[in-house]
């Protein structure tokens, strides 16, 4: 049986009392011979291609300490649980468990009650560690006595369209301003990349909320830091991350992302942000600008001014797009501009319909 970690109720934003801003403590550097033992959780589902690469940096990492590695697998369309627990075969240090809900936090949550230690470190299965992933995480978790030490999502596209997807979900004219994804200076930011853990801080405040089909580690943060702990970010720490390599696919991630962030700002009413709520205004506005437009014969020749909205959106998209790209080949540069209205588009459609 899956063992949940469930949630606490989470008071409406008007009834939270002001916290103080935490106070971080440095301590010294650890010396390898006293690095903790850890656990490293995964939630997977239709990972098969990746899983065995991307447990396989865990298991290589330069990390003196234990660690072990729990694995939940969610009902798959292909051979995820034959993989798994062929690695678990093989290798004593990795953990396989169920997860039959189905979801991440679901299955986040059953990862998290079969890990055994108390420095907990998440990765996807379809995330590759760098060598020193571990140490790093581990020292800066000492050093700075934050709840949640992590860095920066590395999108790395292998072919045009994925390449195009990349740069887009690492550019401020697409994915936004969030640290995670656009870098910054180290010190507490509102979430991280994936994210090294204690797990008394976790314990205290639920775990993840299961709930959130999406953004579930976005709100978990959330709720760490209103219950007075630090989320650290160090623009040092990355993780090489492989987007979505079809159109199809990614404008669904998106589309669904967009709709859970609404729920978020839905149970987080402060969170709201001009970064969250620009492109359902910017959907709003092409939609709007269009029906505008083709009406104008039958109501009137100035509605015409309408199609100014989708016509200076294209032209945004395009100017830009083509900027930020200007470095890469020809081929995956035309479809920066693509990526971009994908994203901004299918996000803001999402929120707007409140999609799952």
């Amino acid at each position: 049986m899956t063992t949940m970690i469930t949630p606490p109720l989470v008071l409406a934003p008007q009834q939270r009392a002001p916290r103080p801003a935490p106070v971080l403590t440095l301590v010294p550097d650890l010396t390898p011979a006293s690095l903790p033992p850890v656990s490293v959780f995964m939630a997977v589902r239709d990972e098969a291609g990746e899983l065995v690469a991307s447990v396989s940096r865990i298991l290589a990492q330069d990390y003196p300490g234990e660690v072990q590695v729990v694995v939940a697998v969610a009902p798959s369309r292909d051979d995820t649980w034959r993989v798994a627990t062929a690695l678990a075969e093989r290798e004593p240090r990795v953990k396989v468990v169920s997860n039959p809900a189905g979801t991440t936090p679901h299955g986040l949550n059953a990862a998290l009650a079969a890990a055994r230690h108390d420095y907990l470190v998440r990765v996807d299965g379809h995330a590759f560690l760098p060598a020193d992933y571990l140490r790093d995480v581990v020292t800066l978790l000492e050093r700075t006595e934050a709840a949640n030490v992590g860095g920066r999502m590395l999108p790395e596209g292998d072919g045009p369209v994925s390449r195009a997807i990349a740069l887009t979900m690492s550019s401020r004219i697409g994915i936004g301003g969030g640290a995670f994804h656009v870098g910054g200076a180290a010190g507490p930011q509102p979430t991280v990349y994936l994210g090294a853990f204690r797990r008394d801080a976790v314990t205290a405040v639920g775990g993840y909320d299961e709930y959130f089909l999406r953004a579930q580690d976005w709100e978990l943060n959330h709720r760490l830091r209103l219950a007075g702990h630090t989320v650290w970010f160090d623009p040092s720490l990355g993780v090489a991350y492989r987007p979505r390599a079809r159109w199809r696919d990614f404008a669904r991630q998106q589309f669904r992302t967009g709709g859970w962030r609404r729920r978020v700002i839905e149970r987080h009413q402060d969170t709201a942000s001009v970064r969250y709520l620009a492109p359902p205004v910017a959907v709003l506005a092409v939609v709007l600008g269009l029906l505008a437009g083709l009406h104008a014969p039958l109501l009137g020749d100035w509605l015409v001014l309408g199609l100014l909205a989708p016509a200076g959106y294209l032209a945004g998209v395009l100017g830009f797009g083509l900027a930020e790209a200007r470095r890469l080949p020809w081929r995956v540069r035309w479809r920066v501009p693509i990526a971009l209205a994908l994203m901004h588009l299918s996000w803001g459609t999402g929120f707007l319909l409140r999609s799952r």
